[in-house]
């Protein structure tokens, strides 16, 4: 391990009472989205990772599987102020950052610009159907999501913490849509995919749905508490062999590394960025205190790598002509890296 990175230390009362009530914080959420939301638990533990990390993730599935539900009602029980972004072909960049608008003094009959702030201005921000809106508009929302501050009109103001871009596509709907640019995908954290559930479990769901619903939430975690355990992550201490892993899986995705296997020279147009790597890295920080721990295991880095990857990786004509997905990619991805020998 290095010894120059500032890390929790187990002995610390002020760190470990922090890790605790982070793991309880995780608990209280995940208690009060299950008065609404049902199954969906790997998804639901992809998106407290990225309330954790501070990241901002894409939620692709298609209608009617709760990709708006699960943001709001994340927010409905933090307490915090959210926005939801209809995206369509016709919106324009100031209706997501705001826009200076001209106001007369009734006193002095003066005139000024006044700043009218935007829908980004909230702490979960939806993106919904990011894909139906030109990539102009697409970019207002890069500055935010990478520098958590907008500028207009030469004018920088800062958004406040904690901020997070949850964006959701339809995977299914072609016409009409602008795919993201490489560039903005690779802001994101994760690419949670939602599938349907389990028949017993929908059942669950139609019957709840159909009922008269009268749900509180009991708000435990609150906007301070979650930067406070942002911080907290960021200081979970990473040995050497986990991150060269991270960086391993990284390399190996990109088909003019020497590294790379055969299946991805054949199936991969491009591979993941070095972002892929710090990801899976800080996401597995998340990962080990969310589950009590104070370090982060390769289970942790292997765990993450389809949500952190498979909107990184762009397959070529080959992988389309054999109908290989991304996913397989991934799965042959972390097939093909070993994990290296530890007595983690």
């Amino acid at each position: 391990m290095t010894t120059d990175r500032i890390e929790i230390d187990p002995a610390g009362s002020d760190d470990v009472e922090l890790a605790e009530r982070m793991k309880q914080g995780r608990d209280r959420i995940l208690r009060e989205l299950r008065k609404l939301i049902v199954g969906q638990d790997d998804i639901i533990e992809q998106v407290l990772i990225s309330l954790f990390v501070g990241g901002n993730s894409i939620i692709t599935g298609v209608p009617g599987l709760a990709k708006t539900l699960i943001v709001h009602t994340l927010a409905q029980v933090l307490d915090l102020k959210f926005s939801r972004i209809q995206f369509t072909p016709d919106l324009m960049p100031s209706d997501i950052t705001g826009t200076d608008i001209i106001q007369e003094d009734p006193q002095t009959g003066r005139r000024h610009l006044v700043f009218v702030p935007g829908p980004v201005f909230s702490h979960i921000v939806l993106a919904d159907e990011i894909n139906r809106t030109p990539p102009k508009t697409q970019s207002a929302l890069l500055e935010a999501m990478q520098e958590h501050r907008v500028t207009v009109q030469g004018k920088t103001y800062v958004l406040e913490e904690p901020f997070f871009v949850f964006a959701t596509q339809n995977p299914i709907e072609l016409e009409g849509t602008y795919p993201l640019p490489e560039a903005q995908l690779d802001r994101f954290m994760f690419d949670i995919v939602i599938d349907y559930l389990p028949a017993a479990q929908e059942v669950e769901v139609v019957a709840a749905t159909t009922a008269i619903q009268d749900l509180r939430f009991e708000r435990t975690v609150t906007g301070p508490d979650i930067v406070a355990f942002q911080r907290l992550v960021r200081r979970v201490p990473v040995a050497d062999e986990v991150i060269r892993y991270a960086v391993d899986l990284a390399r190996t995705s990109r088909p003019g590394s020497p590294s790379a296997p055969e299946f991805v020279r054949k199936w991969v147009e491009y591979g993941a960025s070095v972002r892929a790597a710090q990801y899976l890295v800080l996401g597995g920080k998340a990962r080990a205190l969310m589950s009590g721990r104070y370090h982060v295991s390769f289970d942790d880095v292997r765990a993450l790598a389809q949500p952190v990857f498979r909107h990184r990786i762009l397959t070529n004509f080959h992988a389309e002509s054999e109908r290989i997905s991304k996913t397989r990619v991934v799965e042959e991805l972390l097939s093909a890296v070993p994990v290296p020998r530890s007595r983690m």
